[in-house]
This record gives structure tokens, C-alpha cells and sequence, in this order.
């Protein structure tokens, strides 16, 4: 059987190893969108559990830490190991149109999903127009 070697692809599966660390985390990839009143942000964090998570926010900065522990008993000889462990972080700069104060949060087979209302001071209004007093005035001849 005839293999070719190529450095890069080692390389890069070199690194796709490394876990993050509390000093250089790895990043959460995200979905976010808006649907009517409120923007949804989904995080994927497979094999996480809850309680390695935390959310914080501060000064409209929204920060999400997970850790995702080994779930196999040392000392195990690992055949293949390529879901990343450790240390995973994210942070969502907010709009002062979003209502930091009643974020909801709730994780459902391995995806966090957050739930951030639109303000009301920034929701669109519509404005209603009244007559002036300077509406139509009867002349006298």
C-alpha cells in the first residue's frame, strides 16, 4: 500500500488536537438571528453538561465559557481522539437596543440557546399626526 505524506494535513491535525486553555480558549461557533421581538443566539456545545457552562454580561458584553471534560477514565490507551476537550469561550457584543436584564438561557441536546428581547424604547413606533391650530380659518367679507 502505496501512502503519501503530507506535512500541512499533519500539521493541521497537530494542532486540531490542542484543547483550549483558560489563557488561549478555543471559540463556540453560533448561529444568531432575530424572530419578531427578541434576537435568538444558538451555541453548539456538544458533550458539554450545564454546569460546565457560564454566562455573564457586562457593560453589553455577553460572554459564554464552557469546558468540556474527558468523559474517559484515565489511564485509557486512545485508538483516535478527535473531539477537542477543554476550554471553550465566546463573546457577543450587544446593541443598547437589547435587553440585557431578561435574558433567558436554556440547553437542549448539546446547543445553548440564548434569548435576548429588543427594548422597548427601541422597538419601531408608529407616531400619530394631529392637526395643527393653524388648520383652515373662515374669512369674513
Amino acid at each position: 500500500m502505496l501512502m503519501r505524506t503530507d506535512p500541512f494535513r499533519q500539521l493541521d491535525q497537530l494542532f486540531a488536537g490542542v484543547p483550549g486553555t483558560w489563557s488561549k480558549p478555543a471559540v463556540i461557533p453560533m448561529d444568531a438571528y432575530r424572530v419578531g421581538d427578541e434576537f435568538v443566539v444558538d451555541f453548539d456545545l456538544p458533550g458539554v453538561t450545564p454546569d460546565a457552562v457560564e454566562l455573564d454580561v457586562e457593560r453589553n458584553v455577553l460572554t459564554v465559557r464552557a469546558e468540556r471534560r474527558p468523559t474517559v477514565e484515565q489511564p485509557a490507551e486512545m485508538q483516535v481522539r478527535e473531539r477537542p476537550l477543554g476550554v471553550f469561550t465566546r463573546q457577543l457584543f450587544l446593541g443598547d437596543a437589547l435587553d440585557t436584564e431578561r435574558i433567558r438561557a436554556s440547553y437542549d441536546n448539546g446547543v445553548l440557546t440564548l434569548r435576548i428581547p429588543v427594548r422597548e424604547q427601541a422597538k419601531p413606533r408608529r407616531i400619530t399626526i394631529s392637526p395643527g391650530e393653524t388648520a383652515r380659518k373662515q374669512i369674513d367679507a
